[in-house]
């Protein structure tokens, strides 16, 4: 049985945005065992994503289960700005919807 140490704020915070289930449950404070268990339960309590054998979960429902809302909200608003400066993108430019195909 391996318990990972519990993880600071400023880790959780600092965490990718598809961490790993490990993460997770450092995150949570609760070890391997028990993590997996929900898991296989389906009784983990944010979505968690399987990839090939590897398990994950999005940074932003981890963050809103433990109660850390504004830093939601703090990612949500940095995505947005990192998106206006991308390439192709005017800022502030109105959205173009494309025709919808035509059968022939």
């Amino acid at each position: 049985m391996t318990t990972a140490a519990p993880m600071t704020l400023a880790q959780v915070v600092a965490l990718p945005a598809m961490p790993s289930a490990r993460e997770a449950f450092a995150a949570l404070n609760i070890g391997e065992t028990l993590g997996y268990d929900l898991i296989d339960k389906g009784e983990f309590p944010v979505e968690v994503i399987k990839f090939g054998r590897a398990f994950r979960v999005r940074k932003t429902e981890l963050l809103a289960y433990m109660g850390l809302s504004e830093f939601v909200a703090a990612e949500v608003q940095s995505a947005a700005a990192t998106n206006d400066g991308a390439p192709g993108v005017q800022p502030g430019a109105p959205s173009i919807e494309q025709p919808a195909p035509t059968s022939k």
